[in-house]
């Protein structure tokens, strides 16, 4: 028990606490002041962890970043590989197809289109062997001849006979005096055998005198193999000894010129030059700077003049620096200089045909010759009939000219092509790529491209159907991964010197008309009548059908149009502002009037057709194959409806087929305003230019221009026989205030308003008015198809077929015989032939209007 003290001590320490309690902050119990700092705590770590959260969000949004930026640069790396990627499948013609030793037939050949006269064989680094000539003292000194040119102003030239494998007959007709060129093959050894050549040359009956002509035969090497040049006499090149990886050993021999086979020889100055060339595309250059003119032509009885002739070559300073970035070849020439009339021979001989029985020379040369023209008569009358249809000697001659010009113009090239996609910051070099084509001119357009080349084929099927496949392969073995082929193929320093520098480009988004799919048609007819050929046809279709697939399904999608089931040309022409109306190369009818304000909205109706034609062969190869075929049947079924071709190109204003787009008629070209202040030159300021001007704003409409592209559903026979549409098409196709004209039908009614107006101020109408031959094969097949079959049209048909067959065939042989040309295309005024000349790619498909072959 306490005491009283004890318990008043504990009292007074009590009140102490209740004391200092009472004059604290007013916190009740003293748990709850321990407690006071927990909230604090509590909101610093909240704090800490947003800020936490914050840095881990932003981490992983700049890893995110890095991921999609990296992944991005890998995306658009791979996209921009894919348009220099090829297709992985199987290539359809192996890598020895042309070989020597595979195809030794077709090894040598005139494979050079671009030249006048030359040979070379099908392998990519080739030794080449070509012709120049000049006349000498001539009003024009140096006016030398080798690459076709336009500006020679030749009177005519191209080939009279060719057969495509082993000999041909050119004429080629000068000034004052006619070249006659011809060429034998003979098979022997393991390198394409041997060949001669003979240049005969006669002066014209109108020539003052007898002309004195240097012909210039010459061998390069085109950095494959050498040359060793053997000289005698001074300085006549009598043969030349060589050797390359392909053709091993060979020898070539320079015969003295003759009056004629069996004749003694004529007076001859001799010169020659051996040197190096950095590429075929330098050889003229070479030649023309190696000239000199202190040689002297002194024939007995003759007074003596100075001649041009090659003497020596010198590298320049430019030369020096190429030659550190491409091997040079070996260049030789042997220049004779000659008075007509004459005859030189050139033979060519391989070191591997060992058991050769004579020398293809002189009278055997001869012979040789005859049994060739006589089998080409009798190849040609079997395959086109033309005789047995009554046509004259003289028509007959001008189709034998149009198909030779076709066969001989073929050409076998090796490069690269320059492209490009969006993807690409620059122009990229396509993989290098191998192509036997036939080309549009050997003038103008001596290359491959890919929209001509359906028409081509056409002709040559008919001629040599395995012809027509090893061309077929060869286009279809440069597809890339994406399912596009280049649609101009420029693949080598020859072929780049003839182009001019805005076109040497393909952007991968540009098609070109699939006309391969009318060769392909031709086939599948062939093989439909002649069951027989199921052993080698079918092992070529089924190679080519995976390329067929990817090239079916590139068309189907990238050129795919605003509504389902349309189609819209990529690649038209962006500055409106420069353009009466902007060109659609890409659909290969150029100036032809589409939408006047190009647009994601427009819908063309010739690429629906091709699109049409397209599908339905590609059914029928997948059936042939056993393939899957419904998608394609199912598209063709769909294209095929009259009621949706209709419905997306029926223009009832017009009663024609037409594009769709953002369109308006009222466009002009007009001087473009430059304001110059006063007391300014005028000539410190931009030259005026012409430009569009657009007096009404455009709307999305029916393009109201009539012409080929309205004929397509005809054309390539979409309509059914009984379509209503027939009617108002026969009824424009034979009315000559639109279409029809004396000589074909134009390419745009006259009653256009853009009929042969200009697109910009230097570029002349090209689709707007002339006729071109291509549209007119199609016209006339159309016709004879919807003249021969059951429907309400077929003798309305069948008479306009009768009338534009006759007028094509009497105009363009009338053209050649006055001018010595096959033409572009034909002024629709006149029937005059117009365009680059000679052009024997589609336009010789007269042959077959003449044979009714369609």
């Amino acid at each position: 028990m306490s005491s009283p003290d004890q318990l008043g001590q504990v009292k007074r320490k009590m009140g102490r606490r209740r004391k200092r309690v009472a004059i604290g902050d007013g916190v009740p119990n003293p748990r709850k002041e321990e407690k006071t700092p927990a909230p604090p705590r509590k909101e610093k770590k909240k704090k800490t962890d947003i800020g936490k959260m914050f840095i881990n969000i932003s981490i992983g949004l700049c890893i995110f970043s890095l991921i999609w930026f990296f992944y991005a640069l890998y995306m658009r790396s791979s996209l921009a590989r894919r348009v220099m990627t090829l297709h992985p499948s199987p290539r359809i013609l192996d890598a020895n197809s042309s070989s020597s030793a595979v195809s030794p037939e077709r090894y040598w050949g005139t494979y050079r289109p671009q030249v006048y006269f030359g040979m070379k064989t099908r392998s990519p680094r080739s030794v080449v062997t070509g012709l120049m000539w000049m006349r000498q003292f001539a009003e024009i000194d140096g006016n030398l001849r080798h690459t076709c040119e336009q500006g020679d102003h030749l009177l005519g030239y191209g080939w009279l006979m060719h057969d495509g494998v082993s000999f041909g007959v050119q004429e080629v007709h000068d000034r004052d005096f006619t070249l006659t060129t011809e060429f034998v093959k003979r098979m022997g050894g393991d390198h394409g055998g041997d060949w001669t050549w003979r240049i005969t040359a006669k002066q014209h009956s109108t020539a003052a005198s007898a002309p004195v002509i240097s012909l210039m035969f010459y061998t390069a090497t085109d950095v494959q193999g050498s040359l060793q040049a053997h000289v005698e006499e001074k300085n006549r090149l009598s043969t030349v000894t060589g050797t390359s990886e392909e053709l091993g050993n060979f020898k070539i021999t320079f015969g003295k010129p003759t009056a004629g086979e069996g004749a003694s020889g004529k007076y001859a100055r001799y010169n020659y030059l051996q040197t190096k060339s950095p590429g075929l595309d330098k050889l003229t250059d070479i030649v023309k700077n190696s000239l000199n003119h202190k040689f002297d032509f002194s024939p007995p009885k003759g007074e003596k003049r100075f001649y041009f002739a090659v003497d020596s070559y010198k590298v320049t300073n430019h030369q020096n620096q190429q030659k550190e970035l491409k091997m040079e070849s070996d260049f030789v020439v042997h220049q004779v200089t000659v008075q007509t009339p004459f005859q030189i021979e050139v033979l060519f001989e391989s070191g591997s045909f060992r058991e050769r029985p004579n020398q293809l020379v002189g009278s055997m040369l001869t012979d040789e010759l005859e049994k060739r023209k006589v089998a080409f008569d009798e190849k040609f009358e079997s395959a086109f009939g033309l005789q047995a249809k009554g046509f004259t000697s003289s028509q007959i001659k001008f189709a034998k000219a149009a198909l030779s010009n076709m066969l001989g113009g073929m050409g076998y090239f090796f490069g690269q092509s320059v492209v490009q996609s969006v993807y690409n910051e620059h122009p990229v070099l396509y993989p290098e790529g191998l192509l036997f084509t036939a080309v549009p001119s050997r003038s103008f357009f001596p290359r491959g491209f890919l929209w001509d080349e359906g028409f081509h084929q056409l002709l040559i099927r008919k001629w040599d159907t395995q012809l027509t496949k090893e061309v077929i392969a060869h286009w279809l073995d440069l597809i890339n991964i994406e399912g596009w082929i280049p649609r101009e193929q420029i693949l080598d320093d020859e072929a780049r010197s003839k182009v001019p520098s805005e076109f040497i480009v393909q952007h991968n988004e540009n098609a070109n008309p699939p006309t391969l799919f009318l060769a392909l048609q031709e086939l599948l007819e062939q093989l439909n009548a002649q069951p027989e050929l199921s052993q080698t046809m079918i092992p070529f279709l089924r190679r080519l059908y995976p390329r067929l697939q990817i090239w079916f399904e590139w068309f189907n999608t990238t050129q795919a149009g605003p509504m389902v089931s349309s189609y819209r040309w990529r690649g038209r022409d962006k500055d409106t502002n420069l353009f009466l109306n902007p060109k659609t190369l890409t659909s290969g009818l150029d100036d032809y009037p589409r939408a006047s304000h190009p647009s994601a909205d427009e819908r063309h109706v010739d690429l629906y057709c091709w699109m049409t034609l397209a599908s339905g062969i590609m059914a029928n190869v997948a059936r042939i194959l056993g393939e899957p075929h419904l998608v394609y049947e199912n598209t063709h079924r769909t294209l095929s409806n009259n009621d949706l071709l209709n419905k997306l190109h029926w223009s009832e204003y017009l009663h024609a087929f037409s594009d769709y787009g953002n369109h308006t008629q009222a466009v002009s070209l007009q001087q473009e305003k430059v304001f110059v202040p006063p007391g300014q030159p005028r000539h410190q300021f931009p030259v005026t230019r012409l430009v569009r001007s657009v007096r009404k704003a455009p709307k999305l409409q029916y393009v109201n221009a009539l012409g080929y592209v309205s004929l397509f559903p005809f054309l390539l026979q979409i309509l059914t026989p009984d379509s209503p549409k027939i009617e108002h098409i026969l009824q424009d196709i034979q009315d000559p205030e639109r279409i029809w004209t004396p000589y074909g039908l134009r390419s745009l009614s006259h009653s256009d308003p853009l009929y042969m107006k200009r697109n910009t101020e230097h570029d002349a109408p090209y689709w707007r008015g002339p006729i071109w031959i291509n549209i007119n094969y199609l016209a006339v097949r159309a016709l004879h198809h919807y003249g021969s079959i059951e429907g309400p049209y077929k003798k309305k048909a069948a008479t306009l077929y009768q009338d534009l067959r006759t007028n094509l065939i009497n105009n363009v042989y009338k053209q050649y015989m006055e001018t010595g040309y096959i033409w572009e295309q034909y002024n629709d005024s006149t029937g005059r032939g117009q365009g680059s000349h000679p052009f024997t790619g589609w336009s010789a498909l007269t042959v077959l209007i003449m044979a009714e072959e369609y």
